[in-house]
Parts: C-alpha cells; sequence; structure tokens
C-alpha cells in the first residue's frame, strides 16, 4: 500500500513544471483577449463612419467650452450631441407690453377706431360732430384710399376717406351707435383697436378731453 501510495504521488519538480505551464497559458489566453479587443477597436476606429463623426465630436466640444467660458447660463447635457439651450430670460423680460393705462391714474384704457366715409364732406361732417359729443379727443382724417371690397356678390372698388378716431375704450358703443346714425352706409366700417402703450401725458389729454 506504501508503494502504491508514492506511485500516486505528483514529484514535486513536475508540479513546478505544471505550474509554470498553466500560467503560460493563461496568460496567453489574456494576451490573445486583449489582442483581440484592440484588433476590434482598431477595425471600429479605421471605419469611414467613426472617422467622419470623430471631428465633428471633437469640435462640438470645443465649441461647447467656447460657448460656457462666454456665456455662464449656456449649459450643455452630458450627451455632446444633444440640443443645445441658452439660459431662458426670466418672464419679466417678456413682460414688457404691459398697458400703460394700468400704471397711471390719470389715464384710463383708450382704443383707435377706424370709420371709412364715402367723400371729404362726409369725412369732415362725422369727424366734427364725433369730437362736439366728446366721443373721441380727436379725429385724423386720410383722404385719397381706395377700398376694394364685396357687396351683395360683386366686387367693388371705391375712393373713400380714412377717419382715425381716439377715443376711450368705454365709449367704443356709444361711438358706433353715432355712426350708423350719422353714416351714409347701410353697414358703416366700426373697427375698433386697443392702445396698449404710449404718451402718458397724451393718454392724460385724450381721457380729459372725452365724457366720461
Amino acid at each position: 500500500m506504501a508503494a502504491s501510495s508514492s506511485n500516486l504521488d505528483t514529484n514535486p519538480s513536475e508540479k513546478t513544471e505544471m505550474t509554470i505551464g498553466l500560467g503560460f497559458e493563461m496568460r496567453g489566453t489574456k494576451a490573445s483577449s486583449e489582442m483581440a479587443i484592440s484588433s476590434t477597436l482598431t477595425s471600429i476606429l479605421s471605419s469611414a463612419a467613426v472617422r467622419r463623426r470623430l471631428p465633428f465630436v471633437g469640435a462640438f466640444c470645443m465649441l461647447s467650452l467656447g460657448f460656457h467660458g462666454l456665456h455662464p447660463s449656456f449649459s450643455v447635457s452630458s450627451n455632446p450631441l444633444s440640443r443645445l439651450s441658452l439660459g431662458s430670460k426670466p418672464q419679466s423680460y417678456y413682460s414688457t407690453g404691459i398697458r400703460m393705462e394700468a400704471s397711471n391714474q390719470n389715464t384710463v384704457p383708450s382704443i383707435v377706431v377706424y370709420v371709412t366715409v364715402p367723400n371729404k364732406e362726409a369725412g369732415k361732417k362725422l369727424a366734427a360732430s364725433i369730437v362736439k359729443e366728446k366721443l373721441a379727443a380727436c379725429v385724423n382724417r386720410v383722404p385719397g384710399i381706395e377700398s376694394v371690397y364685396l357687396w351683395q356678390g360683386e366686387i367693388q372698388t371705391d375712393s373713400e376717406e380714412l377717419l382715425i378716431i381716439k377715443t376711450r375704450e368705454s365709449l367704443l358703443n356709444a361711438l358706433t351707435e353715432h355712426v350708423k346714425a350719422n353714416h351714409e352706409y347701410d353697414v358703416p366700417e366700426v373697427i375698433a383697436l386697443p392702445i396698449t402703450g404710449g404718451s402718458v401725458p397724451y393718454l392724460e389729454w385724450l381721457k380729459n378731453s372725452t365724457r366720461e
């Protein structure tokens, strides 16, 4: 039994050789894997698509860093190909178109009204009656306009005069009724546009020149 046991044991020198051989085999396998990975990366980086994209990505990153240095609010996400966004402006930046009337107690909400008349005489008469009744502070008469419009299924072309009327918003209904009662047309034009700002002294004068 002792002899058989000694036959099963491996010679120490043989163990050393087996260990060294196994180590070389493992290192050889690792080196082969690294060479395979390196070869794969080389083939990917050498492809035409990557060569086309790498300069773009590099330039894009440099451009992003440059913008960030010039404008601290310039932000870029972690993905260099994502959409860029400039820092948003505060909401007050977009709120400058406020109604001037609301910031001054000496003014009132005001409007500009367009009315067309058939001729100079009609314009002069209607403008004078509007101001006399204090339905407007001012009426501008613009002669020599030409209107093209559809009436009763036919296209009409007429020479007219345009009245530009400045008044209070609260007087629009009364002004409309006055125009309809003193106009030659069956359907006179009365179009109102809001005044969102302007000279405060002028708007104060408009208020003081019109009736409540």
